[in-house]
């Protein structure tokens, strides 16, 4: 299975689009397509997890809390990309989300939360 990206709801959108411009073969969902629109931080969690694919957020405040909860409850996460600061570099932040999934190793995101750029 290859990584696959879900972009939380707060994820500037540049990140998607940069992200699929540099790297076509990318498939990183928007939180639009996702229909994640006023969906709480567990439900976010669950379609992430249901589609296989790792959640992109800038939700530093409550998404840690939230996964631990989701893990606790039995649940099973692709993992947790946080991109801090939301100001960080777009190119940073591309180049990590390329990077990670180029090395294409999803069992060692799983349940993971990750702060990026590195």
């Amino acid at each position: 299975m290859s990584i696959r990206y879900q972009a939380d709801n707060d994820l500037k959108r540049i990140l998607v689009d940069a992200t699929s411009r540099r790297e076509p073969s990318i498939d990183f969902q928007t939180a639009q397509v996702a229909g994640l629109d006023h969906l709480s931080d567990e439900l976010v969690l669950r379609r992430a997890s249901e589609q296989g694919r790792i959640l992109v957020s800038h939700d530093k405040r409550t998404m840690p809390r939230r996964l631990a909860s989701f893990v606790a409850q039995g649940g099973n996460s692709p993992g947790v990309l946080l991109v801090i600061p939301q100001h960080a570099s777009v190119r940073e932040v591309v180049e990590a989300l390329i990077l990670i999934w180029a090395d294409n190793r999803p069992h060692e995101w799983t349940n993971l939360v990750a702060k990026i750029p590195f």
